[in-house]
């Protein structure tokens, strides 16, 4: 596959000239460039790297990348699988349709068609619940920034309600949906539903680019410093070649995650990206400084490093590519929990990996970062839950609080309802697993928080504990997770509300295990499931407790606070640390002072 021509969809942002416009459009090479030697970077910063360790180790054939025979040696099982068979032919090649017709028992006879189902499915957003709903799937989508419209929703809604009670949706810590419950031979025409209404599933999952982040309040916000809305749908349609399926990105060592920032209150989270685009201007041009390598693992965490580049902002496709392409031909791809892209960085050198993404750049050219960044440093971050002004004279968005994400069937219905009744027929998904319902006017507010599902279930103002509160799916579905997170996570918060009262939000994440899919280290509080004994010494299900994650201009990542605490313990522990450390007053002490 030399190259592939991606006729992108969206407009571009109103502030880029008509020749950067063009150029967003145009086509867009899929394979490295040629490599001279890179003039932006001095040669002393690549003299510790031996020549030979820049050697691509993929290549390509017949229109996939392939790790090269000569790089096999001490490979990960999931990269002898990609060998065996490349995911995307399942889609590409149509072999989907023919897997889905096969029974359970069929597929479980060979090793090949269990692969099939248990690991390549996952590059078309399909994830077999094997250990916990065997033989149903979790279906993940792509949600550029998050804003999905009340047709996709209702459609949505409809896929998972044949399910029953095994069928429901949550909201992700990357603005996005994951639908419950489905069955190998629904997927065809769930699939071609999805296209219906502007959907995909599609590189959604495993060793591919996940959903781009941007602002949730992109366009509307009165503070934006730009509207993300059409870098993260450029990013998403080229990097899925408009869900044709771009194999160009499909066989990366591992996961990589982009977002682009728009506002001040940093809601995009961009130091737990891959690859960040932080605002930035230079010379009176607008474009964006560049974060990179920031993620979450078992065995390591890391904050995202500048990558001392800055970019115009028609560049923000080629840059992407450059880095993806630096990342799948350089990466390792062996032990699974090294396979990151700081690893890559770490092992060469930050200006090394520089250099190598400037090779890749289409004029093998690469500013420096610029010093005039656009997020204001010392910026309070917003709170979006509730009602809020918009820019736009007479409108108000309305964030509603959506507990650890879950929806149900009928819940996804009334939401699209009331997007459609009071709004636009739009909802945004943000990364804090709640939703925002925008272009509301003002005079039909007052209806609109009447409406039953906001007054039941959805509160646009909940409980100060509950509005910071995220899970990860917990092992009531994950295979993975070590416990249950979602119910059990809504128990302990309001069991510690009933002890401590608190004047500000405290942020609490809940993760079943060391994957950290619930983002434990940016919260304030975190909890990490993991198995520990009681006081009688006998098993239980139990937490690692962190403390002291930030998000915003001055983040950092939490750390252990105390380990392997039984959850039946966590309650009186959690309103300790509220207590010492967030200003809690006990509410016995409250009371107390109201006498």
């Amino acid at each position: 596959m030399a190259s592939i021509s991606v006729p992108f969809l969206s407009q571009a942002p109103t502030h880029l000239s008509n020749s950067t416009s063009l150029r967003l459009k145009t086509r867009i090479s899929a394979t490295p460039t040629p490599t001279p030697t890179p003039t932006t970077v001095a040669p002393s910063s690549t003299a510790a790297v031996d020549a030979s360790r820049m050697e691509p180790r993929v290549e390509e054939r017949g229109g996939y990348w392939v790790l090269k025979e000569k790089f096999r040696e001490g490979i990960n099982p999931q990269e002898k699988v990609k060998i065996e068979k490349d995911p995307m032919k399942l889609f590409i090649e149509d072999g989907f349709n023919e897997l889905a017709s096969m029974s359970f028992e069929e597929i479980e006879k060979s090793k090949h068609t269990k692969d099939d189902i248990d690991v390549r499915l996952k590059w078309l957003g399909l994830f077999h619940r094997r250990k916990h709903q065997y033989g149903r799937f979790m279906m993940r989508l792509k949600l550029p920034n998050g804003v999905t419209s009340s047709a996709q929703t209702r459609y949505l809604a409809s896929a998972i309600r044949q399910y029953g009670k095994e069928g429901c949706a949550d909201v992700t810590t990357r603005q996005n949906w994951q639908i419950r419950g489905v069955v190998l031979p629904d997927v065809p025409e769930i699939l071609k539903g999805l296209s219906e209404v502007g959907l995909t599933s599609l590189q959604s999952g495993m060793d591919n680019v996940r959903n781009p982040v941007g602002n949730p309040l992109a366009g509307i916000d009165p503070h934006e410093i730009v509207d993300t809305r059409p870098y993260t749908n450029l990013l998403s349609q080229f990097i899925t070649a408009n869900a044709r399926g771009n194999t160009a990105f499909t066989n990366l060592p591992r996961k990589w995650n982009v977002c682009v920032v728009g506002s001040h209150d940093l809601y995009e989270h961009p130091h737990i990206n891959d690859l960040a685009y932080m605002p930035a201007t230079k010379k009176g041009r607008f474009g964006f400084n560049l974060l990179v390598g920031g993620f979450f693992s078992p065995k390591r965490c890391a904050d995202a490093i500048p990558l001392d580049a800055w970019i115009p902002a028609d560049d923000v496709l080629p840059v992407c590519q450059a880095v993806l392409e630096a990342y799948r031909d350089l990466g390792t791809r062996g032990n699974r929990q090294k396979t990151r892209m700081m690893w890559l960085i770490d092992e060469l050198g930050i200006e090394q990996f520089r250099a190598e993404v400037v090779k890749r750049m289409p004029q093998q050219e690469l500013e420096r970062s610029s010093s005039e960044d656009l997020v204001q440093k010392q910026w309070e971050r917003r709170d979006y839950l509730g009602v809020h002004p918009q820019k736009q004279e007479g409108f108000s968005f309305v964030g509603i609080h959506i507990p650890v994400g879950r929806v149900q069937a009928d819940d996804m219905d009334e939401l699209a309802r009331l997007a459609d009744e009071y709004g636009s027929g739009e909802l945004r998904l943000t990364v804090e697993q709640n939703i925002i319902i925008p272009n509301v006017e003002n005079s039909r507010l007052e209806a609109l928080l009447k409406e039953p599902l906001l007054r039941d279930r959805f509160s646009p103002e909940p409980p100060i504990l509950m509005k910071g509160l995220v899970a990860c799916t917990g092992n009531q579905f994950c295979g993975q997770a070590i416990i249950e997170t979602k119910a059990r996570a809504l128990k302990v918060t309001e069991d510690v509300g009933r002890l401590v009262s608190v004047t500000q939000p405290v942020r609490m994440h809940w993760t079943g295990c060391p994957n950290s899919c619930g983002q434990v280290q940016v919260a304030d509080i975190g909890f990490m499931g993991c198995m520990t004994r009681d006081e009688n010494g006998n098993v239980c299900e139990g937490a690692d407790v962190f403390l002291g994650g930030r998000i915003g201009s001055d983040c950092h990542l939490g750390e252990v606070y105390k380990k392997r605490v039984p959850c039946k313990d966590l309650v009186p522990l959690v309103a300790e640390i509220l207590v010492n450390h967030f200003g809690g007053v006990p509410r016995e002490r409250e009371e107390e002072a109201e006498d």
